[in-house]
């Protein structure tokens, strides 16, 4: 606060209604019936109230700081209430009803002792006294943490009120009638509890109730001087003068406990007050007040009614005494004076004199007096007075909250219905109560209306309202005007039906004035309003004319030339006021509303006024102008005031200060902070920029209208009406928006929010990193509709406001601060505007409705601010964009994001946004900023726009190639996710960091592997990059599940793609290796083929001398990324790698491992058990594993590849044969299965033919078609034969008779086949002669002309040798001997004849 408005502090209050905006009766109801019966004629007294604040209630460290309990008694009830302003308080209110009762004038006292609160009460036949723990006993701590606490009225409930230490009847005189006319009570130092009554019949009766924890019974003491004493001192009784009532009868009565007496003053009926000792039970000093009135010759002796007395302790005691006499009022200050031996006497200090109204209540200070009136319109009036330092005998201003405007006025562009709703549910206008009230008379009180919410009750009303005026309509056809007229028409009935009721709510009943924190409150029948100290500009604004034409000096200034002209000029801007019509006061809110030149609109008012100035009320103006001298200095002084602009940072860090205690600390965390606070210091807020805004409406009419009298008024001429033009109507229209601006938010309420809107929120923060942003507010009881200015009080500004206003304040060592209700308050409130003036830097108004997801009011607070406001610009937009984020407009957002770029490193909210990166800090700020922008538009899901504006921001990073890459890599990333291959293949192959670009390119190639989008990954071209795309294939496809993934297929692509046919073929053939290694299943097989097959094609396609390819290694030596090259899979360290030869693979081998391939598919095709085994056979076993499965055709061409030997397949078919011939039915089926797989050469066969004759003509086809030296496969199958016994066919023995009948013939003898033996013998005999020697392959037989021919002669030796020595074969022994005899004597004949040819 500035120094100079100091002053202004102590000039004048303004009043803030303190309204309830809960619908919920929060009153517990007790009731005390101690079986009386009402008083006949029973006397009605009138509502009242008073008010109690703790001794400790101003220091800060205290418990009960800023807590006060006030009450009101209407009839027989008295409703109690206790607020503190710094916590909310459970349970605090309670309403006590006494049965057939009357609580009397002045019947409620509170006290507090060390233990206890006191409460003691008196009607009109009882006492009571309700004895509560004080909140320092409840809370033992000294360190009290919750924002809730418990009032002392929580367990009222469990006091039994009726018993006799709580409770007793007065006793009544025998004969008496009537019942006491008011009282008072007082608690003495024993704990005593004393009740002075006025009795009827004149004096005073004291009621006496022992000490609460003590047993004891009730004392009565009768105050009253004898009949000789009056007469003696000239007293006639009434009765005699013609007088109803006595003249001692108290009219007022107050206690006070002096030096351990109590000394009660009473004012009587005959306008003396009188002091009596209740100690000594006499009357100590009696006192004719009339003497203090002026001309009081002829004044008669007033009726009571009206009469007042009030104490109050300075450094003497001082009582105060308001006489109410027609047409004027008059107090009058004594204060006691004490002479020795118990004299006392009364000095008079000042009579002061009020006007006319009714006075309903006073209180009296040390230094002051202040007083509650009603005038004949119900219109209060407060006013105080210093009654020592006044010469002039001038009150001081209370300016008190107005009623609520009677009319409404509506635009012509407006709905009746939400004009009405919003002034009647606006957070100033109308408490729940009233509202409530008036509709349920408005609905004719058919239900009750009981706990509803302010959202709720607004939906009632508009139902109850519409109902009224559906019902009313007999019509059914209706122009719009006709509709219009009918809903303002009912909607004005209820708005005036809760005028009415908010009227009867707002009467005053008391007043009371902290004597600990002078705070002043007014206590009226619905709700409490505080009095705070009014600033100089509004003191200036809202003081009435007699005020204003009196003032010799201004607080705003010190020079009395300038102050002169400042209150002429304030003289004009009132009369201005008066003359701008609802209708042009309406036209500036709309011109504000939609965000137009204020200046503009000033103009059109100024157009009508003049137009329209059937009272000369412009003249005027310009005559009182005419005296102002220097206009421009005038008015460059109040905008001064009125700017809330400062150059420092408000609220400072929100931290406390470092060097206070903890207790302090915490005490200061929950100043001003419970609901009734906040909404104080809010409405406060509000009202003083109501206040400003009609003022800067004034002053903006006001100079247009200088502009246009131009040098008529102006003794300065051009000079100052360029001023005015270029810099006092700007500031004037900057400060009238600023002001709208303020009295807007204070008006708009907050909106409920959904949990996942608050959880998306929250996410939103943490990627901003704003994480220690405000959270949204849980307080449970916080005002249930709350404005927006309210929940950034709650949840920021106080912290903030508290900080700084306690910064610099030295606190004392012991007991605390002390809280001065004046000063504090208004420095709060001066802090708070400051917070939330658009043109301070600070941003934490703005940031606070983010946090707590207030989208539409930010919104709404960005839109008024736009045109005029020139600070934190970016983060307007900023804010802007987030709202557009939360509510799915992204391309709005990203809109204001870059608008927002250019402000980044000027505005401390965008440099905090960007000052806390994690990440390697970029070198500019602003790329930062769009890091952090970007990271919001991820989170949200909104690709699209993370591409725009990352390819904006790329622009921005030109000379840092990091950030760059990593804008690279983002455009890249969504992309791709977008489906966009081509643009993220552009993005990669712009990202200057080759690490993220091959990061970029192996996620390329998952990503389209994935989605099966390979023709897009084959095309590119890869420039620069092509082995690095061929090493990340590679690798993908070694280190992943061969079936899964394609990854060799899509690198046997890419390089067919690319013409590079060796590599093609390389890549198919390791496939195929790794899938006959790891795949043993017939689809893995069948794979393999084809990969071998695609192989030898690629081959095929080169030139021979380059057609060959470098075996791929096996086993698992291909480098997979992230193994370790000193592990193993195990984890134990690996052996040193072996120095491995490279092998080359030519066309010829390609085709044999393709051969292999192809056996072990036919094998899986046509026995699927074999293919786990077949994978990993050798050409070997393969050959075994073909003919055990019956694939001989398969087997031949395999062993022929790989140049074997046909044997074993020659075996295998044998054993298969025999199996047949002597197998059963069985046998022969399953044989045509793998008879069917062999080709048999196609020979037309007349008769039907078994298996076991297609398997003996299958292998004598072989044998002819696989013909071997020395007749080598004709022996291994008769080997095999005769080593199982089995006859040879004929065929066969034909067959390889023809080949080797020397082999034949031994085979025989191996077998011990003898008879055959010597018939192959006799029959190679025979053919040597001639006989048959074709079918032993013998060209021609033996003669001297043709080759040389030759017998066996060993192997028939031994089949000799063997026939000689078995008797039975001696037959066969000679048939050979002869026939070798034969054969050797044509031998002999022969080698003759040749001898003798030569």
């Amino acid at each position: 606060m500035r120094e100079k408005m100091a002053a202004a502090l102590q000039r004048s209050f303004i009043e803030i209604c303190g309204f309830e905006r809960e619908t919920l009766q929060r009153f517990r109801e007790v009731t005390v019936n101690l079986g009386l019966s009402p008083l006949p004629g029973g006397v009605k007294f009138p509502d009242s109230a008073g008010a109690f604040h703790y001794e400790e209630s101003s220091k800060l460290l205290s418990v009960t700081s800023n807590r006060f309990i006030h009450w009101s008694t209407s009839g027989d009830t008295v409703q109690l209430l206790e607020q503190s302003l710094d916590t909310n308080l459970l349970n605090n209110a309670v309403k006590v009803k006494f049965s057939h009762c009357t609580v009397l004038p002045g019947g409620v006292t509170i006290q507090e002792t060390l233990n206890n609160v006191v409460i003691l009460i008196s009607t009109n036949q009882s006492v009571h006294r309700l004895v509560l723990p004080h909140p320092t006993r409840m809370y033992r701590s000294e360190l009290v943490t919750e924002l809730h606490m418990q009032s002392v009225f929580s367990d009222v409930g469990k006091l039994s009120l009726q018993d006799p230490s709580h409770s007793a009847v007065i006793p009544t005189a025998v004969g008496q009638t009537g019942s006491p006319s008011t009282s008072a009570a007082w608690l003495s130092q024993a704990g005593e509890a004393h009740y002075a009554l006025a009795s009827p019949a004149g004096g005073i009766m004291v009621v006496t109730l022992p000490p609460h924890d003590t047993q004891g019974s009730v004392s009565v003491v009768e105050l009253k001087r004898s009949s000789m004493m009056q007469r003696i001192s000239g007293w006639m009784p009434s009765v005699i003068r013609g007088e109803q009532t006595p003249a001692d009868l108290a009219l007022s009565l107050v206690v006070r406990e002096l030096d351990e007496d109590s000394f009660i003053f009473a004012l009587c009926q005959d306008l003396k007050l009188r002091m009596w000792s209740f100690r000594e039970q006499v009357c100590l000093l009696e006192a004719d007040m009339l003497e203090y009135m002026p001309a009081c010759k002829g004044v008669k002796r007033l009726s009571g009614q009206g009469n007042r007395l009030r104490l109050c302790d300075t450094t003497g005691l001082c009582v105060a005494v308001y006489l109410a006499v027609p047409q004027r009022g008059q107090f009058i200050v004594l204060q006691l004076v004490g002479t020795d031996n118990n004299r006392y006497s009364l000095d008079h200090i000042s009579s002061l004199f009020s006007t006319q109204e009714t006075l309903v209540d006073f209180t009296l200070t040390p230094t002051d007096i202040w007083g509650v009136w009603v005038d004949d319109s119900n219109t209060t009036i407060v006013k105080y007075i210093n009654f020592e330092h006044n010469m002039a005998g001038q009150w001081n201003q209370v300016f008190v909250q107005p009623p609520p405007d009677d009319e409404v006025q509506i635009g012509v562009d407006q709905d009746p219905r939400e004009t009405y709703l919003e002034m009647l549910f606006s957070p100033l206008r109308f408490t729940a109560s009233a509202i409530v009230k008036a509709l349920q008379i408005y609905r004719r009180g058919s239900e009750r209306i009981t706990d509803v919410s302010w959202e709720s009750l607004k939906k009632e009303v508009t139902v109850a309202v519409e109902s009224e005026l559906q019902s009313s309509v007999t019509e059914f056809v209706f122009s719009q005007e006709e509709y219009r007229q009918l809903q303002v028409e009912f909607w004005s009935k209820f708005y005036a039906c809760c005028l009415q009721y908010q009227e009867a709510l707002a009467m005053p009943l008391g007043l009371t004035v902290s004597a600990h924190t002078s705070m002043v409150c007014l206590l009226k029948k619905g709700f409490v309003s505080f009095l705070l100290p009014c600033l100089a500009v509004d003191h200036l604004y809202l003081s009435c004319d007699e005020y204003l034409f009196s003032e010799d000096e201004t607080p705003v200034t010190e020079d009395p030339e300038l102050g002169r002209d400042v209150l002429q000029l304030v003289q004009c801007l009132r009369l201005v006021s008066d003359a701008v019509s609802g209708e042009m006061a309406y036209n500036m809110e709309k011109a504000l509303e939609h965000v137009e030149s204020p200046e503009r609109a000033a103009e059109l008012i100024l157009e009508t006024m003049l137009s329209d100035d059937n009272d000369n009320v412009i003249e005027d103006i310009q005559n009182k102008l005419q005296d102002v001298r220097n206009p421009t200095a005038a008015m460059m002084i109040l905008l001064r005031e009125m700017d809330l602009e400062t150059d420092a940072e408000v609220g400072g860090d929100g931290h406390m200060m470092p060097g206070q205690t903890l207790n302090m600390r915490i005490s200061l965390s929950q100043l001003y902070g419970s609901s009734a606070a906040v909404s104080l210091v809010c409405q406060a807020v509000c009202h003083m920029a109501m206040t400003r805004v009609h003022f800067c409406r004034d002053l903006l009419i006001l100079q247009k209208l200088y502009l246009r009298f131009g040098d008529n008024v102006f003794l300065g001429g051009g000079a100052q009406l360029l001023q005015l033009q270029q810099d006092l109507i700007p500031r004037s229209s900057h400060l009238l928006s600023s002001y709208y601006l303020l009295r807007h938010i204070s008006q708009s309420l907050t909106s409920a929010v959904p949990t996942d809107t608050i959880d998306a929120n929250l996410q939103h923060l943490t990627v901003l990193e704003l994480s220690d942003a405000p959270t949204i507010n849980t307080n449970a009881t916080a005002l249930s509709p709350q404005t927006i200015v309210e929940l950034f009080y709650q949840t920021v500004g106080r912290k903030l406001i508290i900080s700084q206003v306690f910064s610099q304040q030295q606190t004392p060592a012991a007991g605390g601060a002390l809280l001065q209700w004046p000063h504090l308050v208004s420095n709060v409130v001066n802090v708070l505007a400051q917070l939330l003036w658009p043109s301070n830097p600070g941003f934490q108004f703005p940031e606070c409705l983010m946090a707590n997801c207030q989208y539409t009011q930010l919104q709404d607070y960005v839109r008024l601010i736009g045109p005029w406001c020139q600070v934190n610009i970016g983060s307007c937009r900023f804010m802007q964009g987030q709202c557009y984020l939360a509510n799915g407009e992204g391309h709005k957002a990203v809109q204001c994001f870059q608008e927002a770029a250019t402000e980044v490193e000027k505005e401390e909210f965008l440099m905090k946004l960007t000052g806390t990166e994690e990440e390697e800090v970029a070198s500019v700020p602003r790329l930062q900023y769009y890091n952090k922008v970007l990271r919001l538009l991820e989170d949200v899901g909104l690709p699209e726009l993370v591409i725009q504006l990352a390819s904006l921001a790329i622009s921005e990073a030109a000379n840092d190639v990091g950030s760059q890459a990593a804008l690279w890599t983002r455009i890249f990333k969504h992309h791709l996710d977008l489906g966009h291959n081509s643009e993220a293949y552009e993005a990669l192959t712009q990202n200057p960091d080759s690490s993220m670009q091959l990061d970029c390119l192996r996620q390329l190639v998952v990503v389209l592997c994935e989605r099966s989008q390979l023709h897009d990954l084959v095309q590119f071209s890869y420039v620069n990059l092509h082995d690095e795309v061929v090493n990340i294939i590679e690798s993908r496809a070694r280190g992943l599940d061969l079936l899964a993934h394609n990854y060799y297929e899509l690198l046997y692509a890419f390089h067919i793609n690319r013409h590079n046919y060796r590599k093609a073929a390389t890549v198919m053939f390791e496939f195929g290796m790794r899938l006959g290694r790891e795949v043993r299943t017939l689809l893995g097989l069948q794979k393999q083929v084809n990969c071998y097959l695609a192989s030898l094609n690629c081959l095929r396609l080169i030139r021979p001398e380059y057609a060959w390819i470098v075996q791929p290694t096996s086993g698992a030596v291909y480098e997979r990324p992230g193994v370790s090259p000193k592990r193993n899979a195990e984890g134990d360290f690996a052996t040193e790698p072996v120095k491995r030869q490279v092998d080359i693979l030519e066309l010829k081998d390609l085709e044999k491992e393709y051969m292999l391939a192809r056996s072990r598919l036919t094998l899986a095709q046509h026995h699927p058990p074999s293919a786990a085994i077949a994978g990993s056979a050798s050409v070997v076993e393969m050959v075994a594993l073909l003919v055990q499965t019956g694939l001989f055709d398969c087997a031949l061409s395999l062993c022929q590849s790989f140049k074997l030997s046909l044997t074993s397949v020659y075996e295998g078919l044998a054993f298969k044969c025999i199996k047949l011939q002597y197998g059963g039915e069985e046998s022969q089926n399953e044989a045509w299965s793998w008879l069917a797989a062999n080709q048999l050469s196609s020979v037309v066969n007349t008769k039907e033919s078994s298996a076991t004759d297609e398997a003996w003509r299958l292998l004598a086809s072989y044998l002819d078609r696989y013909p071997s030296t020395n007749g080598q496969h004709h022996r291994c199958v008769i080997t095999k034969l005769m080593s199982h016994g089995v006859p040879l066919p004929d065929w066969l023995i034909t067959s390889y008779k023809g080949v080797d009948a020397a082999a034949l013939l031994r085979l025989y003898l191996n077998y011990d086949l003898l008879d055959a033996a010597a018939e192959l013998v006799m029959e190679y005999v025979d053919a040597l002669l001639g006989k048959g020697h074709q079918y032993f392959g013998i060209e021609r037989p033996l003669s001297a002309t043709s080759a040389l021919v030759w017998l066996p002669y060993t192997s028939i030796d031994q089949l000799l040798q063997a026939l000689n020595e078995t008797q039975t074969n001696t037959g066969i022994y000679n048939k050979v001997r002869d026939k070798l005899d034969d054969y050797h004597k044509l031998v002999d004949q022969t080698s003759r004849r040749r001898l003798q040819t030569r």
